[in-house]
């Protein structure tokens, strides 16, 4: 058996343990598990959102309170300031007027936003409860099927290293090279050789021309134009 058909045979055994593996990662259990954890993942960054969103506005309710406090004691000087000196013409009393009606504003903007932030933070207090509870759901979901899978993976990555051991013993009497150029086309082809069929590349129907041909009959290493797959015959 020359070097190409060791490789052959290695390629079988290879190709049905690489099976096994990916209809194992290519299961409906493990297709759900990705996407209860993808679910989880979400509402843990949602939940991170909404607590940084709220400590963000009782940071700005602390700074509205000192703003308000400092608006309160500009307003009671205010009224003391009325009281020792008392406007003397319509002038003077209209400026009086004018800054008790600014710093009156400035307190009601101050409190307007302070109850409009009180009312965000009680709708994401409400959205942080419904989170916390669909994360318990998703977690109560998620762990069971996460441990049933990893049990099932176990047992089942047990028959395929075997199949691997077996693909492991066939590498006896191949000679580096023609692993590494397996190896190599396998990065981009799958299987990485096909046979000859008709004249043509099993892999992707190529045809040949004599020249090739009789390479390939006459137990050449060829890859295929196309495909890159090393042919044999």
């Amino acid at each position: 058996m020359n070097q190409l058909e060791l490789l052959w045979e290695y390629q079988q055994a290879d190709v049905e343990a690489d099976a096994l593996e990916m209809s194992i990662r290519r299961s409906p259990k493990r297709r759900k598990l990705l996407r209860l954890r993808e679910s989880y993942q979400d509402l843990q960054n949602r939940l991170k959102e909404i607590e940084d969103e709220v400590l963000a506005m009782m940071d700005r309710i602390d700074v509205l309170k000192d703003a308000i406090e400092l608006s309160d004691d500009q307003l009671k000087q205010l009224q003391n300031r009325i009281q020792e000196e008392p406007a003397t013409d319509s002038e003077s009393a209209r400026a009086y007027v004018e800054e008790v009606q600014k710093l009156s504003n400035t307190l009601n903007d101050f409190d307007e936003e302070t109850r409009s932030i009180r009312k965000s933070v009680a709708e994401r207090d409400s959205r942080q409860l419904d989170l916390k509870r669909r994360l318990v759901y998703a977690k109560d979901e998620f762990i069971p099927l996460r441990d049933e899978y990893d049990a099932e993976y176990k047992e089942n990555m047990v028959e395929v290293e075997k199949l691997r051991a077996v693909a492991k013993a066939k590498l006896e009497g191949i000679e580096p090279e023609y692993i590494e150029k397996y190896n190599a086309i396998k990065q981009h082809s799958v299987p990485p050789m096909a046979r000859l069929q008709n004249g043509q590349c099993g892999g992707c129907n190529m045809s040949f021309p004599s020249s090739v041909l009789y390479s390939i009959k006459a137990g050449k290493v060829v890859e295929c134009e196309t495909c890159g797959r090393m042919i044999i015959q």
